[in-house]
């Protein structure tokens, strides 16, 4: 269930997005249950969205040794990542209504760009992608050749 592709949508008055139904059509909330998860990622400017079913198997995956006494980085990283995630819930008309301080610190407009990013959307200034997706798409190989040296098979 790799979310890919882009849509372009808008964000209303009340803070609520349509999920595009090319994203839809991807999801079960049978099996990834009916929440999503909201997360800021200012380095990206972007809001995450994972479904819970995710949400949950990221979670666990990184919490291989639970402890009450985690060392100080992780326990900042947990505090920050927690409090700042979001459950939103999908309205009958396919909207998610997102948190307006994450909108707001964000900066987001209204008009806005989905994106499929594998195991998540994002939501995205749509203007800033535009205008930064020629150079993104010319650093794809680079990127790519980065990770393979960082990450041999």
């Amino acid at each position: 269930m790799p979310f890919t592709g882009q849509a372009e949508a808008n964000i209303d008055a009340k803070q609520r997005l349509a999920i595009p139904a090319k994203f839809r059509n991807r999801w079960d909330p049978q099996t990834e249950g009916t929440t999503w998860f909201c997360i800021p990622w200012p380095q990206t400017g972007s809001l995450r969205l994972y479904t819970q079913k995710m949400h949950n198997e990221l979670f666990t995956a990184g919490r291989r040794d639970p402890s009450l006494t985690p060392n100080e980085d992780q326990a900042e990283l947990d505090v920050i990542l927690h409090a700042v995630t979001e459950e939103v819930d999908i309205d009958a008309n396919n909207r998610i209504r997102l948190p307006k301080w994450q909108v707001e610190q964000l900066g987001l407009p209204r008009e806005v760009i989905v994106l499929g990013a594998g195991d998540r959307l994002e939501i995205r200034a749509r203007d800033q992608w535009q205008a930064e997706f020629n150079d993104r798409l010319a650093k794809m190989s680079d990127l790519a050749s980065k990770l393979v040296k960082r990450n041999p098979s």
